[in-house]
C-alpha cells in the first residue's frame, strides 16, 4: 500500500515491550520504568493479530523491537505467530544482545530470519558505564550463539556519539573487514534521554576512512566496504542526510498505538479492533504518514514519547 506521497510502506517495527535489561544514558532513564500492568500492553494474540492485519494492508517486513524483546514474557511465541502471518516474507529483531546466548537457537527455530545486536562500545569499562551495569561479555557471547545457531547478515547498530566512542570507528571498521557482518553507524535522534548526547554525523566515518568504497544502498542506509572486507559498513543518517523520502515503515507500540512516523505525535490505537476495523486502522496509518520530520528545524523530536515507549 502507498501513503500519500507515494511511497510504498511494507515494513512494521512493531514493539513488544517498553522495558530493558539495560538503561542506556541516551534511552532510558537511570531509574527505569515503572511496571505496567499486564491488561496495559498487548496480549501475544493481539501483536499476532496486528501483525496479520498489518500483512493484509502490505507489509512484508516485520522486526520486533523494545525496549528489549527478549524480557518480554512470550518472546517465542509471538516470533512463532509473527513468522506463520501469510505474507511476512522476513521477521527480524533488534536486542542488545544479553540474552542472545540462551536465546538465539530458540529465536531460530521460533522464525526469527535475522538481528541487529546494539553495540555502542567495543570497551568493557565504557559499556558499563552507558548502559549502567551491563556485561559487554555477555554480548560477545550472544553474537557467537547466534552464528552458530545459523543466524547470518546480521547487523551491529552503533550510535554515534562525539566524545564517546567516536574514537572506536576503526575498530568497528576492523570488525566489518574480519567478520561477515554489516557495522550500522547511526546518528543519534533528539528524542528522549538522547537529547542530552553529543550529536557526531556519521560522515565522519567516511572523512576519517577514505579507503572505504560504495556498494548499492539497502532500505535507508548507505553501505560500504573496506577493501578486502568480508562484511559491509552502513551509515544511518536521520539528521544530516533526512531521508523520509525513503521511508517504508510505520511503527506499533507495545500499548497498541500505531505511530505513521517515529517523530509524530500523532498516534492510531489499534486495541479492540478486529477484522476489516483493524485493517481500516492500518490504512488510516499509512495514509496518514507525513511528508518528513522537523527536527532539523525545531532540535527536538515531536515523537511525545521516548524511543523505549516506541521502539527503536
Amino acid at each position: 500500500m502507498e501513503d500519500r506521497h507515494a511511497r510504498a510502506i511494507t515494513y512494521l517495527r512493531l514493539s513488544v515491550t517498553d522495558l530493558c535489561s539495560l538503561r542506556c544514558r541516551y534511552c532510558m532513564p537511570a531509574a527505569g520504568i515503572p511496571k505496567r500492568d499486564h491488561g496495559d500492553i498487548c496480549s501475544v494474540e493481539e501483536l499476532v493479530e496486528i501483525t496479520r492485519a498489518a500483512a493484509d494492508c502490505g507489509i512484508r517486513k516485520v522486526r520486533l523491537t523494545g525496549g528489549e524483546p527478549l524480557v518480554r514474557r512470550g518472546i517465542l511465541d509471538i516470533c512463532r505467530g509473527a513468522a506463520a502471518v501469510p505474507g511476512v516474507e522476513e521477521l527480524c529483531l533488534t536486542t542488545n544482545g544479553a540474552a542472545l546466548s540462551r536465546l538465539a537457537g530458540p529465536l531460530r527455530e521460533a522464525g526469527v530470519d535475522r538481528l541487529n545486536v546494539s553495540l555502542d562500545t567495543l570497551r568493557p569499562e565504557r559499556y558499563a558505564y552507558m548502559t549502567r551495569g551491563g556485561r559487554l561479555e555477555e554480548v560477545f557471547q550472544g553474537l557467537k550463539a547466534a552464528a552458530a545457531a545459523g543466524f547470518t547478515g546480521t547487523k551491529l547498530n552503533v550510535v554515534l556519539m562525539k566524545g564517546f566512542n567516536d574514537d572506536e570507528i576503526p575498530d568497528f571498521l576492523d570488525i566489518s573487514c574480519r567478520y561477515p557482518v554489516e557495522v550500522r553507524f547511526i546518528e543519534l535522534m533528539p528524542i528522549g534521554e538522547g537529547r542530552n548526547a553529543q550529536f557526531l554525523p556519521a560522515e565522519a566515518v567516511l572523512e576519517s576512512n577514505p579507503y572505504l568504497r560504495p556498494l548499492e544502498g539497502s532500505g535507508v542506509a548507505r553501505r560500504y566496504r573496506s577493501p578486502g572486507g568480508r562484511g559491509t559498513v552502513g551509515l544511518i543518517e536521520p539528521m544530516s542526510r533526512r531521508f523520509c523520502a525513503q521511508c517504508d515503515r510505520i511503527r506499533v507500540t507495545a500499548d497498541g498505538k500505531l505511530k505513521p512516523c517515529l517523530h509524530s505525535n500523532q498516534e492510531i490505537s489499534l486495541r479492540g479492533l478486529h477484522g476489516e476495523a483493524l485493517r481500516q486502522a492500518v490504512r488510516d496509518g499509512i495514509a496518514a504518514k507525513p511528508e518528513r520530520h522537523h527536527m532539523n528545524e525545531t532540535g527536538r523530536s515531536e515523537a511525545g514519547r521516548s524511543m523505549h515507549q516506541i521502539g527503536g
